[in-house]
């Protein structure tokens, strides 16, 4: 066993000590309920950080993982489009293509990263800990999180928004709102910012909902396909994931309303001062947006770094003015990146695409397209 799963199995001890009289998650999904004034309260807490010092805050935290020379990296493992595990082992996703573009800067090599899946509950305990040196989880940046937790985020590689899913045969369609969910039973991931969002959005529509929450995605659609769960919430893509993968033939289901009930930018998330660290994560994520910009891809790299467009596409592939090498990294850091895993548009073309989503006249296309995806320049 590796010593970040080890740690992981730990924290995971640690925590099942601390909920002793629990159902294991293996058992029979275990749901919360709560009505909507319950579950404001609920969850406000997130999980607080346990005392295992497992690779706890390194002087330098750059330094400590290029001397291990791989990069471990925390992931969902069961999110469909954002990092799910394959019956092989290995795990695809925007997630997980993110973090192998983190190791490719690194390391020049996409491949060397370690992948630890983490439920909501475990994964900032997982990144206080040193379990994992980064969180690249769809985890939504939000005040509370980069001021309370004692984390850093990274720059948004997905902007989402919480939406709703209902049966169709339950009177349910794409022009539904949250006042027709009045008296469902609304089924949510716990230790989320959707369990707040939906009983917010509740209130103001001025209906009672009961909200069931879970520990595991899987568990919810399940639930949701018995029928225990009138409507499940959760971001729009990932419920568009689990329409695309899950919906049964007998059955239709519908996303609403339109227009999402909240916003949810998903961000990688790292320990709080390593600014080091940070750059690099912050500048290869940067890196593929500015590609994606140019015309970039993994197929004209190599052309492209022979002929560069422009200075700052010389600089990015580690021609001429190359400032990779002040980062700590090789001067192809980003070349690598590009060449292994792809530019933003490949990277979010290859997973949404299969789920019946488009990146085109979304918020997520490129600022030049009307979008919010936009890059500070590598000057």
């Amino acid at each position: 066993m590796s010593g970040a799963r080890l740690a992981v199995a730990l924290v995971a001890a640690a925590i099942a000590l601390g909920s002793c009289g629990e159902p294991d998650r293996a058992d029979a999904p275990a749901p919360q309920e709560a009505t909507t004034s319950e579950t404001a309260e609920a969850t406000t807490t997130e999980v607080t950080p346990l005392d295992i010092h497992v690779d706890r805050f390194p002087t330098d935290m750059l330094d400590h993982v290029l001397g291990r020379g791989e990069l471990v990296c925390g992931v969902s493992g069961t999110r469909v489009i954002f990092s799910e595990t394959q019956p092989d082992g290995s795990v695809v996703g925007v997630d997980a293509d993110y973090c192998r573009v983190v190791a490719a800067a690194l390391f020049g090599d996409a491949g060397a990263v370690e992948f630890v899946s983490l439920t909501t509950g475990e994964r900032f305990t997982a990144l206080h800990t040193g379990v994992i040196d980064v969180l690249i989880r769809s985890t939504t940046w939000t005040q509370s999180r980069d001021t309370e937790l004692g984390l850093d985020f990274g720059p948004v590689i997905y902007y989402d928004g919480q939406q709703l899913m209902a049966r169709a045969g339950d009177g349910f369609t794409p022009t539904s709102g949250v006042a027709d969910i009045a008296g469902a039973v609304v089924c949510a991931l716990a230790g989320t910012t959707t369990e707040q969002n939906v009983s917010d959005a509740a209130d103001a529509a001025g209906i009672d909902i009961t909200v069931t929450t879970f520990e595991d995605f899987d568990q919810i659609t399940e639930n949701f396909i018995q029928g225990a769960c009138d409507v499940i919430t959760a971001d729009g893509s990932a419920l568009a994931g689990r329409k695309a993968k899950q919906q049964p033939d007998d059955q239709e289901w519908v996303i609403f309303p339109a227009t999402p009930i909240s916003k949810e930018p998903l961000a990688p998330v790292y320990p709080q001062n390593q600014s080091r660290f940070a750059d690099v994560v912050n500048w290869a994520v940067y890196a593929t947006i500015i590609a994606d910009e140019k015309g970039i891809t993994s197929a004209n790299v190599a052309e492209m770094a022979a002929n560069p467009p422009d200075a700052e596409a010389n600089r990015l592939l580690g021609g001429e003015g190359v400032l990779q090498d002040a980062m700590g990294l090789e001067d192809d850091a980003f070349y690598q990146a590009i060449s292994q895993v792809g530019n933003y548009g490949e990277i979010l073309g290859r997973h949404l695409e299969p789920a019946g989503l488009t990146r085109a006249g979304s918020i997520n296309a490129s600022w030049r397209d009307g979008g919010l995806i936009y890059a500070p320049p590598a000057r």
